[in-house]
Parts: structure tokens; sequence; C-alpha cells
């Protein structure tokens, strides 16, 4: 059988407009939140995480994030439908930030299952949000984040999520 693909593949990376492989953020990275799939992930939840009128890290988040990287929310309406949003880290940030900071908001992590191969991870995390001074989560669902390592750090790649709701409850081995 030829061996095309890797062919191909190389064919896609020197495509015209594709990164530089490790491109730099505006932010420089912590070395200890980007050394291994469970630091960034862990990074990522803290960043977006705090008490009202904290400031979020957001520069700190920009650092977790490839330059090409994309925030994509799910949901679904009263009819069923679902939608998505693509968004960049700069436009989350911006629809984001007031709110984040207005309401207390926290995410915690419940459980994780992580595959790996070669550059590529793909983790699917399940997470709890909490408003400041709630002890129930008003929100729960899966993050579904890729993650690209070229040998020096991890990236976020893409963050895909949907949200617990009716019809739609977290697995049990997500709990």
């Amino acid at each position: 059988m030829p061996r095309l693909l890797p062919s191909l593949t190389l064919a896609l990376l020197c495509a015209a407009g594709s990164a530089p492989l490790g491109a730099q953020t505006t932010a420089p990275a912590r070395a200890a939140d980007v050394g291994s799939i469970d630091s960034i992930i862990t990074t990522l939840y803290a960043v977006i995480s705090g008490p009202v009128g904290a400031p979020r890290q957001w520069d700190r988040f920009h650092s977790l994030m490839h330059p090409q990287a994309r925030l994509i929310p799910t949901g679904c309406d009263s009819t069923g439908a679902c939608r998505l949003r693509i968004m960049t880290p700069a436009e989350y940030q911006q629809r984001a930030d007031s709110l984040l900071v207005a309401v207390g908001f926290t995410e915690l992590e419940l459980r994780r299952t992580t595959e790996r191969y070669g550059a590529v991870a793909h983790a699917f995390s399940s997470y709890q949000s909490f408003r400041r001074g709630e002890a129930a989560p008003f929100a729960r669902g899966i993050n579904s984040i890729q993650l690209f390592w070229d040998g020096q750090r991890w990236w976020i790649m893409s963050i895909f999520w949907d949200a617990e709701r009716p019809g739609n409850p977290l697995p049990a081995a997500f709990e």
C-alpha cells in the first residue's frame, strides 16, 4: 500500500496560512502551566475561576492557547435546536469577562479521560460551575479539550463543550 498519508499531512501543515509549530502567544507561558496535560487543564480551570470582583488571569489564560485556538460552546433552545458559537480566546474573554467577575464564577473539574497519540491529545473533562455563595452547582457539563505537544510544551487547540440539561444528563462515568 502506498504511503501517501504522511505526504498529505506534511502538505497540509506547510500550506499557506498555517502557523509555525510552537508559535508564541502574546503572553509567555509559565513552564509549570504547560509542561503536562494535567497542569494545563488544571490551570485552565483556575484562571477562569474566582470570587466576585476579582479580575480573571487573562494573560495566563491566553498563554495556554495556541495562536489559532478556538473555544466552541454549544447549547439547545426550547425547541430542541442545537447551536454552537466559534470564538477565539480573545472573543471569549470579551464576552465572558464582566459576567465571570460579576457572579463570582468558579468551575471545578469532576472527572477526566485522556487519550494521546504522538503530538495530539484529547481530554473529556466533566465540570461543575458555581456562583458565589451557592452550595449546589448551577451548571455541569463536559469540556472536550484538544491539545498539541510541540516538543517543548502543551497548547490548547480547542475547547468544545456542552452543558447538562433535560434529556442530556452527565454520564455516570463523569460524575
